[in-house]
């Protein structure tokens, strides 16, 4: 609106839901696949890019290695600050995995006990309704649209903050029953948001208004 648009609307793009919710079993494979047995598992998903707020959970890690037991923290994706990342987390010797690409993100994001989406901006952030739709409770950055995709069914940080993002996950896993009024509220929030067939039919009705509008 600002740059001059004429008529400027919101048209939210829904992800398609899992298929099925894992079951227990395979939730115990992927936390042994990941080492994450007998330790909480903490989930992070995207690409390796400055924009994601890594630094900030690297940061936030250090804290986290004086909990017993000592979370490990899992961030799938690639990028080019792998690298760099990697280097910070073998010299400061903190309790991340970097997993690369996966196909099954899902699944790993399912056996989590916290997922965390730390990043400086997002939209309809994939992570957030994934991690909703699976009951995983859900860290995240205020940021963008974030707020109002999750509304109260996650909790919020400020963006670059890592003493908030340490101290939030802290709280989490000492408290049982705040992760599981989260995991509870999750799959209701998501059930608010628009439908494949909602998406499909919102852009059908755009095309249709603007071939049956008079040229302006």
């Amino acid at each position: 609106r600002r740059r001059g648009a004429r008529d400027a609307r919101l048209g939210p793009v829904a992800v398609p839901g899992p298929r099925r919710a894992p079951a227990p079993d395979e939730n115990g494979k992927a936390r042994a696949e990941l080492g994450a047995v007998e330790r909480p598992l903490l989930m992070a998903v995207g690409s390796l890019v400055p924009d994601r707020g890594y630094d900030t959970l690297l940061d936030a890690a250090r804290a986290w290695r004086g909990l017993d037991p000592m979370p490990l923290l899992v961030i799938a994706g690639e990028g080019r600050e792998r690298a760099a990342l990697q280097a910070r987390i073998d010299n400061e010797d903190l309790p991340v995995n970097l997993v690369g690409r996966r196909d099954d993100v899902s699944q790993l994001l399912a056996a989590a006990d916290i997922a965390l989406l730390p990043s400086r901006w997002e939209a309809r952030s994939l992570l957030a309704q994934e991690a909703l739709r699976l009951g995983v409770p859900l860290v995240a950055t205020s940021v963008g649209a974030v707020p109002e995709l999750v509304g109260d069914a996650a909790e919020l940080i400020p963006y670059g903050d890592a003493v908030a993002l340490a101290g939030t996950v802290t709280r989490l896993l000492a408290d049982p029953g705040r992760r599981a009024e989260l995991a509870s509220a999750g799959p209701v929030r998501a059930a608010t948001w628009p439908t494949e067939d909602h998406t499909i039919a919102q852009v059908l009705s755009v095309y249709d208004e603007l071939t049956q509008s008079p040229p302006r």
